[in-house]
């Protein structure tokens, strides 16, 4: 299979310069890049990698993701960002297990003694929460539903029927997954704390849309 690395970037100069040099490209088909708007030389340096990088055409990280998927040319689609959250040197991994046939394969942050250095009490709690739920009401056995760290077939959006992206992709993923018996398993792997900045993503407001998710998929079993 090709393997896209999608990543999208805002204002991550410090974080790109620890991850990006890791990302070795014979590991990869492409690396895409969407730019959401950077001011902070990250659009610079990443050009003097070599890398090409792609201005987001709409505002927000939904249109971020929707734009960055549709920019793929690859077999599978690899979530990563540039924040240090992500281990880089986990994707041979990845690419390997899809390779044995599976349909999506997450990094789990909590299998097999993995670590989520960048967590908090409360997103911590959410995290756990939200993966027992849906194991709990769909017979699956994540340890990890939220975690974008993940690689899937990039057509595998058009069998599940998810026209829409939303923010809580990586949740619907999972549970139409499992409806739908696909091959699904997880490869364990920390999340270290992050480097630049900190996440824009709203903990009160994302739940809430998670579990708007999960109970809207099980009223549509």
């Amino acid at each position: 299979m090709k393997y896209s690395l999608m990543m999208l970037v805002l204002n991550e100069l410090e974080g790109l310069r620890v991850i990006l040099p890791r990302i070795k490209k014979v590991w990869l088909h492409e690396v895409v890049i969407i730019d959401g708007g950077s001011t902070d030389g990250s659009i610079e340096y990443i050009h003097s990698l070599g890398y090409k990088v792609t201005p987001q055409k709409e505002k927000g990280l939904i249109a971020g993701i929707r734009e960055g998927i549709e920019a793929t040319t690859g077999d599978a689609v690899i979530g990563f960002t540039p924040d240090n959250n992500m281990i880089p040197e986990k994707i041979p991994e990845l690419t390997a297990k899809m390779d044995e046939g599976y349909d999506m394969v997450i990094v789990s942050r909590y299998l097999h003694g993995a670590k989520s250095y960048d967590d908090t009490l409360i997103s911590g709690f959410g995290n756990h929460l939200f993966t027992w739920l849906v194991n709990f009401l769909f017979g699956t056995h994540y340890t990890d539903v939220l975690g974008y760290y993940r690689a899937y077939r990039k057509d595998l959006l058009k069998e599940l029927q998810i026209n829409e992206i939303e923010l809580s992709i990586d949740t619907m993923l999972c549970i139409r997954c499992a409806k739908q018996h696909k091959k699904v398993t997880e490869i364990s792997g920390d999340e270290p704390p992050r480097i630049g900045g900190k996440s824009s993503r709203s903990i009160i407001k994302n739940g809430i849309i998670e579990l708007a998710t999960i109970l809207r998929e099980l009223v549509s079993r």
